[in-house]
């Protein structure tokens, strides 16, 4: 993990930077002949990865202080440009997503009748090595329809991957986030795990050619290394250097400027945009913390159509089409539970409403978390890409930081919800889980984050004081241990740990993804 500010004794109860354990060897504890294969990519990629996130950090810097953002000026990357979508993945109306490590989920998600899963090694993981290697075994077991999981619920059975055209996509982790243990010094997470998925892969079995999803961009220019890296690790597999495709996360603000020059330089790999909203709105608090007109209102209290989301879900569909790529809406937060039919009824019907508005905005598909919310989401599209229509007099250009003025409330108790949110969301990731179910809502990684913000940024302008905020979390952690779960005194003790850790983040100024 990479500390953004305050020192090191004050961050101590941070989770670290993911770590092979000690003993490791990369000779030894990976496949035979990998060391060989991921040196060169090492020493060629790492270092360009440092310098975009020193760049990235110069940028947050220069917003926090008032010079936001902005769209680049004029290119060829504006200009008639136009890749051509393959047929197999012409129908994205829905991905489902879930974590790479969950063997029942992921297979579950593959007969769930999607038209395309997306497996992830990321944000809904917790980033500890050993789960990455079994995410990326499972990932490959997915590839080949071998992944199984026993059904306790049914007699234990063995149940497994119903054949299907069912696009798989995978979900690397990001350029943001550095591997240690493997050298000395740190390598690129997102290029280990793409070199030991490539590396591993039997590109003969596969169904599709290999699609990955990128995500945390921040700038144009990550564009070229990650189109360098696809081609390079390729050409290392003896594969042809365009063989690997992929679509990108639009989840932080500066990116938000920059998409259609990021596509531009992506063009021979890219194949689509994804609005990936619940970063992108932690990512507007970060670069805009320290603007008094820009504090968050409770989160459940802004509408799904709000102006900041709104203006975004005009741009990525307007771009996209424009150059033949594909526009993929984001995840809607609240989960059908059958067995509470009043939440299962109000959980679809939100779904419902919001991926009609994401297809009124000419998005061509959605992603959702459930298998019981494919009918739905797939109902709300008319026919797979939309035909790439485009709206007239579309602005590809909005306002990307309208006013929030007399969106939601602000309030204490959401402040409080916020703190037991993030408490409970880091109890979690203690057990190894990247995301949780917590009241309905699909908590991971980029929600914890979202409400680590909010109470930051309440603090800093005044809302609350810092006294506050150590009293809401002491008081909301003493309900959490009064409750059934926390009687064990080993889940207690990490219980207090997950509140050590999450206002730490909080009052030391930690707010990158991990």
């Amino acid at each position: 993990m990479q500390t953004q500010t305050g020192s090191a004794a004050a961050i101590k109860h941070i989770p670290p930077m993911s770590t092979a354990p000690a003993g490791f060897s990369i000779e030894n504890d990976l496949p035979r002949g990998f060391a060989a294969f991921y040196l060169p990519l090492h020493e060629t990629f790492t270092a360009r990865q440092q310098d975009l996130i020193a760049t990235r950090r110069r940028v947050l810097e220069a917003s926090q202080q008032g010079r936001k953002p902005q769209y680049l000026p004029a290119s060829e990357a504006q200009g008639d440009w136009r890749i051509e979508i393959p047929d197999w993945v012409r129908d994205q109306r829905n991905q489902m997503t879930g974590p790479a490590d969950d063997h029942e989920l992921c297979v579950k998600l593959l007969n769930s009748g999607s038209p395309a899963v997306m497996v992830d090694l990321e944000d809904s993981m917790a980033n500890e090595f050993p789960l990455t290697l079994r995410g990326i075994d499972n990932t490959i077991a997915m590839y080949y329809g071998e992944l199984t999981y026993v059904d306790k619920k049914r007699g234990g059975n063995v149940v497994g991957i119903k054949p299907s055209n069912t696009v798989l996509w995978t979900r690397v982790r990001g350029l943001h986030l550095a591997q240690a243990g493997i050298y000395e010094e740190p390598t690129s997470a997102a290029l280990f795990d793409l070199a030991l998925l490539v590396y591993k892969l039997d590109f003969a079995r596969l169904k599709h050619p290999l699609a990955i999803y990128i995500s945390k961009s921040e700038s144009a220019a990550e564009g070229l290394w990650w189109r360098d890296v696809f081609q390079a690790v390729a050409v290392a597999k003896g594969l042809d250097e365009h063989a690997i495709k992929a679509m990108a996360l639009v989840e932080a603000f500066p990116f938000a400027y920059e998409i259609e020059e990021f596509a531009y330089n992506l063009r021979d790999h890219l194949l689509g945009l994804n609005l990936g909203r619940w970063d992108y709105m932690a990512s507007l608090i970060d670069y805009n913390l320290e603007d008094p007109n820009w504090v968050l209102p409770d989160r459940n209290t802004i509408p799904h159509d709000v102006a900041f989301f709104q203006n975004l879900r005009e741009r990525i569909p307007e771009v996209s089409h424009r150059h033949g790529l594909l526009a993929v809406g984001g995840m809607t937060a609240l989960f059908p539970d059958r067995s509470n039919p009043e939440l299962n009824a109000r959980a679809l019907a939100v779904l419902e409403q919001d991926k009609r508005n994401e297809s009124n905005a000419l998005f061509d598909g959605a992603w959702t978390g459930h298998p019981d919310q494919n009918t739905i989401a797939v109902a709300q599209f008319p026919a797979p890409n939309q035909g790439f229509k485009r709206k007239p007099g579309a602005n590809a250009t909005p306002d990307l930081l309208p006013s929030i003025e007399g969106v939601g409330q602000k309030t204490e108790t959401g402040t409080r919800a916020a703190v037991r949110t993030v408490i409970r969301y880091r109890h979690g990731y203690l057990s190894g889980l990247g995301a949780s179910l917590l009241d309905g809502f699909m908590e991971d990684l980029a929600t914890d984050r979202i409400y680590r913000l909010m109470i930051a940024q309440r603090i800093r302008h005044g809302m609350h004081s810092a006294a506050d905020v150590t009293r809401f979390f002491g008081e909301e952690l003493a309900k959490l241990l009064s409750e059934p779960a926390a009687q064990d005194p080993a889940e207690a003790e990490k219980f207090r740990e997950a509140r050590r850790q999450s206002e730490a983040m909080i009052t030391e100024g930690y707010h990158d993804p991990i």
